[in-house]
């Protein structure tokens, strides 16, 4: 709840201060560049030594970096580089805490139970990220940045008291290879698994180019002029479509043909993003954005699963740092992607082109990768 609150917070603040689409552009970038940089070593870290020591440092340092935002709303409102500077910090927490908390999840559940609970994991933390981003609108309208802060640096407290909760459980790698060496390996793996490989692919791309998300408190103050409130139900109307598709899951996982569905969902995806683009009715707009979670949920379910099932024990935490990799340049990267095309041919244009591009992925994906169309998970 605090990190999805966090982001609609600090993109509707740096974007009422500049009134620049480049500047939510930057915010994203400045938080990869540390996340991306760092991750590698972290999935190294995460294999190596305890993960929820990991998980509890970088929860702090979370706490220390919503308290920094608070001081920084309070006595500067107009601080903008003291905002990207702490968001650079959490960056770089961010790229230990990624892998640590993705290995440290595999641990704790059976093999035989992740993709039922890949579900209800991913439930747990949607219906937060529905529930975060609508709460905060409010708060923000009512009381300020400071107050909103303030409220999010309460959650990840609780956070940090829920991990510290966690029975401690260390596992360390057998194979305790050189560090760069190290590094490496889940790297090597995903590029040594074409399939995986393949549809990792195919979610950069399309949420690089197709993503909206970075843009949202453009349309809600000037497109749609709904405000702080109407942006935070826009930031919420994809995870709580997401949380339809992953509650859906845990009855019924979509795995069974999961390469076909994994393209058709990323197409349902695109066609969502170009109905977003052109809407200038809330509602419509919610509802596009709604299906987006939706497809992207069922995207979410199945690669989430084949990153768990394929990955061996020892190398969890590598192989989720490269995950992460790919997820960061899709979300982050794409942000700046969108702020700066939008600053250049204005930002429906900006949204079109990425679903028309989506689209025109999941093509080529389809064309060229056949063992991920063919792909199937059998658990009879």
């Amino acid at each position: 709840m605090a990190s999805r609150a966090l982001a609609v917070v600090i993109g509707f603040q740096i974007y009422r201060i500049t009134r620049d689409p480049l500047s939510l552009g930057w915010l994203g970038l400045i938080e990869a560049i540390p996340a991306i940089s760092l991750v590698l070593f972290g999935g190294y870290v995460a294999d190596h030594f305890d993960r929820r020591k990991i998980l509890l440092m970088t929860r702090a340092a979370s706490i220390l970096c919503a308290i920094a935002l608070v001081l920084l709303s309070w006595k500067w409102s107009n601080a903008l580089l003291g905002l990207y500077g702490v968001i650079f910090l959490a960056g770089v927490a961010r790229g230990f805490a990624e892998p640590a908390a993705a290995a440290f999840e595999a641990q704790i559940v059976p093999k035989e139970l992740t993709v039922n609970a890949s579900s209800w994991i991913s439930s747990t933390w949607l219906a937060s990220a529905v529930v975060g981003p609508a709460l905060i609108g409010f708060i923000f309208d009512a009381w300020g940045a400071a107050v909103s802060y303030l409220s999010i640096a309460a959650g990840f407290v609780a956070a940090w008291v829920c991990t510290f909760l966690i029975p401690a459980r260390l596992l360390v790698s057998p194979q305790r290879a050189s560090i760069f060496r190290g590094i490496g390996v889940g790297w090597q793996f995903v590029w040594k698994h074409p399939v995986l490989l393949n549809a990792l692919m195919l979610d950069l791309f399309a949420v690089f180019f197709g993503g909206a998300v970075a843009l949202l408190p453009i349309y809600a103050d000037e497109i749609l002029r709904v405000g702080a409130r109407g942006l935070g139900f826009l930031n919420a109307a994809p995870s709580f479509g997401a949380l339809v598709t992953m509650l859906w899951a845990t009855r019924q996982a979509p795995l069974a043909h999961a390469g076909r569905n994994l393209l058709l969902t990323v197409a349902g995806f695109g066609i969502s993003i170009l109905v977003f683009a052109f809407s200038k009715n809330f509602w419509l707009s919610m509802i596009s954005l709604f299906f987006s979670g939706v497809f992207d949920g069922v995207s979410v379910v199945i690669r989430r699963s084949m990153v768990r099932l394929l990955s061996p024990e020892h190398l969890r935490g590598r192989v989720a740092a490269t995950n992460f990799i790919f997820i960061s340049s899709s979300n982050e990267l794409g942000a700046f992607e969108s702020g700066m095309l939008a600053s250049w041919i204005g930002t429906i244009p900006c949204v079109a082109v990425g679903g028309v591009i989506t689209l025109v992925v999941v093509g080529v994906t389809a064309a060229f990768a056949p063992k991920l169309r063919q792909l199937r998970f059998d658990f009879n």
